[in-house]
């Protein structure tokens, strides 16, 4: 367990806080490129670690990321004229560019040198596999660009997607990185159901409790799940964990046991405030064809498909309406009587209240995982207070693919599953 004041430390991000301080040295997805579709398109709202942004595309195709008030009278900038090069407040018209430097004031006579004396707060931004990062940290500190393998295959190998979760950032990545939970929440109750869930067959449930391995890393850790599956065989789900919040986790098996493929799959939790964060989920084909129409429509199992969305990114399964639990199906079909994997670990995660008080948990070994990354994140804040630097602030997670494989019980899963896990 965490004392209060560790876990205050881990769950709180809004600026001078130790937690958002160590996030502000990161790239971290602000939005999908998808919701600015042109220039002097419609502007986007953004709330990233408490902070309130407008996001817009200028006439140029040039994104930009400012203080979502205007400077003078501090009105939104979502509201703001999409116009000739810059966003114009539609207040008293002023105008700014995506560095924001103020162009015009409407209200000020023309001779007027006030609007160069004027700028308001702008965020460096870049566009990566169909994701817009910014960056809000020092500028003499600033990382190499986030080139994450997924973010450097053609478009039409990868997927991505987000949802909005309505709780602390750390409860939602911790039920990411926690390999245990998955053939219990997850699981199929029968083989008679079509509903999503992992199938009764398959080894993730017929092995044994997996043991779980984790290496430290310089940019966070890997981490392997192994289970007994009787034979002389095991199975290893190798994972990784990059700071502060990306988790890779291995597709090649599928949840119901296909033959091998190479997808690979993860989340990236951002905060957008204390009690919400912005869960973006991808997905890629590291080697040979594009995605299928079959492996992009795997959204719709997950709970987060086009039609179970609304407009601002909320799943229309929520604790509004309890997820739209069915106590039948719970009882004949899925474990929890939840559709759609993704709604089962927001469930979960939300049902625990905005912020849990990590003081009066009990551990187990199977966490081990969220042991670490707790302890890694706790000394990263302390490091950055210091004037260091936080673990994976370089390029050393470029090359990192997680892995599911089935082995001998005596093969060395590390050396075996090494080049595939590194392989550049």
């Amino acid at each position: 367990m965490l004392t209060r004041d560790d876990n205050e430390t881990l769950t709180r991000t809004d600026q001078g806080t130790p937690m958002g301080e160590v996030m502000r040295r990161y790239w971290l997805p602000a939005l999908l490129t998808s919701e600015l579709p042109g220039p002097d398109c419609p502007p986007v709202r953004v709330r990233i670690l408490g902070e309130q942004l407008v996001a817009f595309r200028d006439t140029e195709g040039k994104v930009g990321l400012l203080s979502g008030f205007c400077p003078h009278r501090l009105t939104s900038l979502f509201f703001g004229r999409n116009e000739e090069g810059g966003l114009r407040c539609v207040y008293h018209g002023w105008k700014f560019d995506t560095g924001g430097n103020c162009l015009d004031m409407m209200n000020e006579p023309p001779d007027s040198d006030y609007p160069s004396k004027i700028k308001t707060t702008s965020y460096p931004v870049v566009e990566m596999g169909d994701l817009i990062w910014t960056y809000l940290g020092p500028a003499e500190k600033q990382p190499p660009h986030p080139k994450f393998e997924w973010t450097q295959v053609p478009e039409s190998h990868r997927l991505v997607t987000k949802n909005w979760q309505e709780c602390n950032w750390l409860q939602a990545l911790e039920g990411g990185i926690d390999t245990a939970h998955a053939p219990i929440l997850h699981r199929r109750i029968t083989e008679n159901t079509n509903r999503p869930g992992i199938g009764i067959n398959t080894s993730l449930l017929t092995g044994e409790a997996p043991k779980l391995e984790v290496d430290r890393t310089n940019y966070g850790y890997r981490y392997a799940g192994l289970r007994d599956m009787g034979d002389n065989r095991n199975r290893i789900r190798a994972y990784h964990y990059v700071m502060p919040f990306h988790q890779f986790r291995p597709l090649q098996f599928g949840l119901q046991g296909e033959e091998p493929r190479s997808l690979i799959a993860g989340h990236v939790w951002v905060p957008m405030d204390d009690e919400n964060c912005m869960i973006y989920n991808w997905m890629y084909n590291y080697e040979g064809e594009p995605l299928s129409d079959e492996d992009r429509e795997q959204e719709t199992g997950l709970g987060r498909g086009p039609d179970d969305m609304l407009p601002d990114f909320r799943t229309k399964r929520n604790k509004t309406n309890d997820w739209m639990i069915d106590r039948e199906v719970q009882k004949y079909e899925t474990f929890t009587g939840i559709e759609g994997i993704n709604t089962q670990d927001q469930a979960i995660q939300e049902s625990m209240g905005p912020i849990v008080d990590r003081s009066g948990e009990n551990l187990a070994n199977s966490d081990m995982a969220i042991v670490v990354a707790r302890q890694m994140l706790l000394t990263a804040a302390k490091t950055v207070a210091d004037g260091g630097d936080p673990p994976g602030t370089g390029d050393s997670y470029y090359n990192v693919r997680a892995i599911d494989s089935i082995l001998p019980k005596e093969a060395d899963w590390k050396k075996a599953l090494e080049d595939q896990m590194y392989p550049h």
